[in-house]
């Protein structure tokens, strides 16, 4: 059985899906944009500015769901840009903890939604 999980917290979709699905005691999240959730406009000021609200938005899904990114036990990051990775992940880094953060895989694309620069995706488990 499968639910769907929503919050005004983050940005609604902006297409056919859902902001997560719980399916047992996982859950899928959808890829977060920097979508600012209460005015829909993209906070692009630069790439750590961008990621923290990626960060925030991705917080506010896991919430809806009663977790917080301790059960996060995979990420998957879309960038479209490489050189962006370290400054990337110097904002990702400060939502975890090193000793129990999640598997992560990071792509580099051509493009993304809306042609951000980030977007994020996790699993998580009770």
């Amino acid at each position: 059985m499968k639910k769907i999980i929503t919050t005004p917290n983050a940005p609604a979709p902006i297409g056919p899906y859902n902001q997560a699905v719980l399916s047992g005691n996982t859950l899928y999240t959808s890829g977060q944009i920097a979508l600012h959730p209460e005015t829909g406009e993209l906070v692009m000021d630069d790439i750590k500015t961008e990621t923290k609200q990626v960060m925030e938005n991705m917080k506010a899904v896991l919430a809806a769901a009663n977790m917080t990114f301790e059960n996060v036990i995979k990420t998957s990051i879309f960038i479209s840009d490489m050189h962006n990775f370290a400054q990337i992940n110097e904002v990702y880094g400060q939502y975890f903890d090193n000793d129990s953060a999640p598997a992560r895989e990071t792509v580099e694309v051509a493009n993304l939604p809306k042609f951000v620069n980030v977007e994020i995706s996790c699993i998580a488990v009770l």
